[in-house]
């Protein structure tokens, strides 16, 4: 794995543990994106809503990169998105280090967090 991006990646985790506590993971990073994506604030989720709302997060994260394409919003407001192309045959360490670039990307150009390591 990338040396830089998993550095990145741990000191994001650190802030982002500041705010919800320690322990978080790729999955509950995954969740809380789909959440700010869905864009309805705090609320208690149902199983499948948490399911949903992860794929929110990965189709979000990897709309950048060709992958998927936001195709609008349904009436209770959850996005909706078209698969462009299917992800190449990736194992658990590249797909592990493909969402992590796309999550230090999600912080950094929706300027949540400063992901960049300093010079």
């Amino acid at each position: 794995m990338d040396y830089d991006i998993e550095i990145r990646f741990q000191a994001l985790t650190k802030k982002i543990e500041g705010i919800f506590g320690e322990g978080l993971d790729v999955q509950t990073i995954l969740f809380l994106i789909g959440v700010q994506e869905l864009e309805l604030g705090y609320k208690k989720f149902k199983k499948h809503e948490k399911t949903d709302l992860m794929h929110v997060a990965i189709c979000t994260l990897l709309e950048p990169h060709g992958y998927y394409t936001f195709v609008g919003r349904d009436e209770e407001n959850w996005p909706h998105f078209e698969l462009n192309k299917a992800l190449p045959a990736l194992t658990e360490r590249e797909q592990q280090h493909l969402i992590k670039e796309a999550i230090l990307d999600y912080f950094e150009s929706n300027e949540i967090f400063e992901t960049k390591m300093e010079e």
